[in-house]
């Protein structure tokens, strides 16, 4: 056969394969395309006309995130059977319907134990009267059968039927290990109505102190200090409800929001909640030490105005409680408790965490320019 004729049915060949490989391509790629092409083994053979442009070629159905969001969805995942809304039950008496049975998502909550261990805030389950159950994100409703609670710290600690259930894992709140700027994640029963809602956020600040209202009925306050602040949205309904760091372990309790500013939350460090916890389990029960005084901390401004020491100033004390038998005075200031100092960052409240009812412990009070050292017995609180 002459060269140039063989040349000539090369070329033709060449042309009815391209020709039957376009239509073979235009055939497929109008289903599963851009993946069919991406996976094709000698895409990179093909002459650049049978070639898509590079804009469709390049865009994937493969969806791409970063380490940070899979560490939250991971984290999320893994947290989200052990988050409880706390449904609190009431009947009434309606004079047109008769008996009311009414239901209402009050709060959030976590499972600490799998055998039905939950952590919350005090002030969410502190009404009498009322029956309370968790509901699990499957939508499975347990009933409370026990509840103990730490009002000074705003803890409290549910019993619930069951058996096998999920456990989150507690973390590590010391300062030293939990750092402002850290990537943490709220999950809680928002608005008493959206259960299992996650916000992300990060460690604001460590150490704080802050006066909440609405505490049990909605009508008292209460004073928390070396407390965390994040910008992690929380909303009412979130209390009682984990504070995660990204590897999905609890950093803290949520448990207030300023309603004066946006994103600023507050959060009982985990630390604290263990020592609670580790009693209980041991105990059986929640035991709370008693002295039987009010106070109101003196900060270093203070104290350097006044010339005075920074500690507790005392401006009630219970009749034959044991701080009025150890000899504590109203206008007393408590400089060191158990030889701890007291400080905004050490109050009362933190050091009582340590500290065994029953046995005998030191004081030292700032009183009339001198410093007088005394001895107390805590108490159990009722």
């Amino acid at each position: 056969m002459p060269e140039e004729k063989k040349r000539l049915y090369i070329k033709i060949g060449v042309l009815l394969g391209a020709v039957l490989l376009t239509g073979l391509i235009g055939g497929v790629v109008a289903s599963s395309y851009p993946n069919w092409y991406s996976s094709l083994p000698f895409k990179n053979s093909l002459p650049n006309f049978l070639k898509p442009p590079d804009s469709e070629v390049n865009s994937s159905k493969e969806v791409v995130r970063t380490v940070e969001e899979s560490a939250v969805i991971d984290a999320v995942e893994e947290a989200s059977p052990s988050v409880v809304s706390i449904i609190a039950k009431t009947v009434n008496f309606d004079p047109a319907l008769g008996v009311v049975t009414d239901q209402q998502g009050i709060g959030t909550g976590f499972i600490v134990d799998s055998s039905g261990i939950v952590i919350t805030n005090n002030h969410v389950v502190c009404e009498t009267g009322i029956d309370y159950n968790v509901l699990t994100k499957d939508g499975k409703s347990y009933a409370v059968t026990k509840i103990d609670t730490d009002p000074a710290n705003d803890v409290a600690i549910l019993k619930i039927k069951g058996s096998s259930f999920q456990a989150l894992a507690l973390a590590d709140s010391d300062p030293k290990i939990l750092k402002v700027g850290q990537k943490v994640i709220a999950i809680g029963n928002a608005l008493g109505q959206f259960q299992n809602t996650v916000t992300v956020g990060v460690i604001s600040g460590i150490g704080r102190g802050v006066t909440a209202q609405g505490g049990c009925g909605g009508q008292s306050e209460e004073t928390l200090q070396n407390v965390i602040q994040t910008d992690a949205a929380l909303n009412p309904g979130n209390s009682g409800g984990p504070l995660l760091d990204l590897s999905g372990k609890v950093v803290g309790v949520n448990f207030a929001v300023s309603t004066s500013a946006q994103n600023i939350g507050f959060v009982i460090p985990i630390n604290r909640v263990k020592k609670i916890l580790d009693q209980y389990k041991k105990e059986g029960r929640i035991i709370r030490p008693f002295l039987g005084i009010r106070y109101r901390l003196i900060d270093p401004q203070e104290s350097a105005a006044r010339s005075v020491p920074q500690g507790a100033f005392v401006s009630s004390v219970v009749v034959a409680s044991p701080a009025a038998t150890a000899g504590i005075e109203v206008g007393d200031i408590i400089t060191k408790l158990n030889k701890q100092k007291v400080s905004l960052s050490n109050d009362i409240v933190t050091i009582l965490n340590d500290v065994v009812v029953g046995k005998e412990i030191s004081v030292e009070v700032y009183r009339n320019g001198r410093s007088i050292a005394l001895k107390i017995v805590p108490r159990e609180a009722d």
